[in-house]
């Protein structure tokens, strides 16, 4: 996807976008995403999207 959907995990009736057979093996770096997006979700619980985290992430790296 173009957008935060990336950011979706499998569930047991679903395959997210991360481990989708389009995407396998050209997208990494989701460990440092999904830590962002835990330390987030502490602070703003259900209440963040994940273009919101996509959006963070990209903003602290470039800072960084």
């Amino acid at each position: 996807g173009c957008d935060g959907s990336i950011m979706l995990d499998d569930t047991a009736t679903f395959t997210g976008e991360k481990n989708a057979a389009p995407n396998r093996n050209s997208t990494r770096g989701f460990e440092v995403i999904d830590a962002i997006k835990a330390a987030v979700e502490q602070i703003c619980p259900g209440d963040v999207s994940c273009a919101d985290i996509l959006a963070i992430s990209a903003r602290d790296s470039v800072v960084a």
